[in-house]
């Protein structure tokens, strides 16, 4: 018997064929969130009991057995605070579809207890935030237990020009879940890990442009990257306040349309939220109506990336699904100009970055170790054996060369992002062809951790929706060599309730989603 199963079994769980099966017949591999809200109902379980699974099940994967490194920290409340729900519960005080569901958060999102906010940088650590995100705020209004904080590229892979997803100085590498030497990608790299891997039910992710849906897709899951504006990004540490935003990942599209309603909602501290329709549903569970695709008008954007053969293979089965669905299918439609996109959108993050880090870190107050960017990049030249050993901070220098967003070369670059995406991307695509939704291959199968040279993506597709600001929501839709390949659901402004009800009935009908199996490498015999 291995060390890893006598250490699950030491945790109480059990290992079956595989699985990981506690004895209260809690299989973390496939729980949802109905399921253990219905148990808990019913007396069955208990919030503390899900919280002490996902707690052992974490020892036993992620800190020993295959060892993914895709949480940075526990929360030391997390059975006090799952003690409280309980108490809740048992006097009919149960808060909704999160309460007592343990729910894991990006190291780069803001709490106000015992655990760090740092974005996986040496620099940050100590540098406590004086008050929860507004995220975080709306998850425990639902009675949400905080479980713990997820690794992520470092500062949302937005550092190095040769970054290896995943890494980060305080976390250490992020491993892929599905095959232990492959790539998570990033930034949201521990929250689709853990995710996948049934560490938790549900996490939360950031995006900037495919933070969120790249290692969805890369580590078979579901994962919504929202309208910019309708989850709060106030206590999130900053990229871009054009396009950052936070979303849900989780195994099925209910369970991320549940997660998505509890961590969404108006925040006068951000003032994108301002822009929200007056009518906009919370209840995006409630849009999952069965035979959604029936009628539907869908685009497919081949051109948006270039992927390999056997990947593209993969967009094939997902047209015969949508076709048998009753979808109405125009393939292809254009994607604009994304080479002009993409110069128009580095101008941008590189200058909101200076300007929206800064402002961080002098929120922190004087003790702070570091209290600018010039104060970041001298940190990390002074700890270059721990900060720059893999990759260097080619990204942050560029950044802190930038002026002030009055800048003409800014206020250029937001225009053209803005027309090229929306009023000549996805607005005008969405227009011509009557659409109610793009869809595309997410990204292609996870390369090959490498600290020597970096990432090496096969093709991602974030960009137009992540520029423009508009929702993209990936779900599983197949495989290459057992490594996933999500496919994207991309809409106009405030469209996530269709995206979700378009992406829950594919998701039930291709059943795809594959649990995985912590294999050290690919079986290249058994694709």
């Amino acid at each position: 018997m291995t060390t890893h199963v006598l250490r699950w079994l030491v945790w109480g769980g059990v290992l079956f064929a595989g699985r990981f099966v506690l004895a209260a017949g809690i299989d973390l591999e496939s729980i949802s969130i109905d399921e253990a809200q219905r148990r808990m109902g019913a007396g069955e379980l208990t919030s503390v009991e899900l919280t002490q699974a996902c707690l052992a099940r974490i020892e036993a994967i992620d800190r020993a057995g295959p060892t993914l490194r895709s949480i940075i920290e526990v929360n030391p409340d997390a059975l006090a605070i799952a003690a409280a729900c309980d108490a809740e519960r048992a006097v009919g005080r149960a808060l909704g579809p999160l309460h007592g569901i343990p729910v894991l958060i990006k190291d780069n999102i803001a709490t106000a207890d015992r655990m760090e906010t740092t974005a996986g940088s040496l620099a940050l650590v100590g540098a406590r935030p004086a008050r929860d995100a507004g995220l975080v705020v709306q998850l425990r209004a639902a009675g949400a237990v905080i479980l713990g904080k997820t690794n992520l590229s470092e500062w949302a892979n937005f550092r190095g020009e040769h970054s290896v997803s995943g890494w980060s100085a305080r976390g250490g590498q992020t491993r892929n879940p599905h095959a232990l030497d492959r790539s998570p990608s990033g930034s949201s790299s521990g929250s689709a890990a853990a995710v996948a891997a049934g560490l938790c039910l549900v996490a939360v992710g950031t995006e900037t442009d495919g933070s969120i849906v790249s290692p969805a897709s890369h580590c078979g899951i579901v994962g919504v990257k929202p309208t910019v504006g309708l989850v709060s990004r106030a206590g999130i540490i900053p990229i871009s306040i054009s396009q950052d935003t936070a979303g849900p990942m989780a195994r099925t599209v209910r369970d991320a349309a549940l997660l998505l309603a509890a961590m969404s909602g108006p925040d006068p501290a951000d003032a994108a939220c301002a822009g929200r329709p007056a009518d906009l549903t919370r209840d995006f569970a409630a849009a999952l109506t069965p035979g959604a695709l029936r009628g539907a008008r869908l685009g497919i954007m081949r051109d948006a990336a270039t992927f390999p053969p056997r990947t593209s293979r993969v967009l094939d089965d997902v047209l015969a699904a949508l076709r048998a669905a009753g979808a109405e299918i125009v393939d292809p439609v254009e994607a604009p100009a994304m080479e002009k996109i993409s110069a128009a959108e580095w101008e941008i993050l590189c200058y909101e970055f200076k300007d929206g880090i800064n402002a961080w870190f002098a929120s922190l107050g004087p003790d702070a170790r570091v209290k600018s960017l010039a104060d970041l990049i001298a940190f990390n030249t002074a700890q270059a054996d721990r900060e720059l050993r893999f990759f260097d901070q080619e990204i942050l220098v560029a950044s802190q060369a930038k002026g002030p967003l009055t800048d003409a070369a800014y206020l250029e670059a937001v225009t053209q992002a803005r027309r090229l995406s929306r009023d000549e991307g996805i607005d005008a695509i969405l227009a011509k062809h009557r659409l109610d939704a793009i869809v595309m291959l997410t990204a292609g199968p996870a390369w090959l951790i490498d600290p020597v040279n970096g990432d090496h993506f096969l093709g991602e597709t974030s960009t137009l929706a992540a520029v423009a600001g508009y929702p993209n929501v990936t779900v599983p839709a197949g495989a290459d060599f057992g490594l996933p390949i999500g496919v994207s659901f991309v809409g106009g402004a405030w469209t996530e309730a269709r995206l979700l009800a378009l992406a829950a009935d594919f998701e039930a009908r291709a059943r795809v989603r594959r649990t995985p199996r912590f294999a050290a490498t690919v079986d290249t015999a058994a694709p």
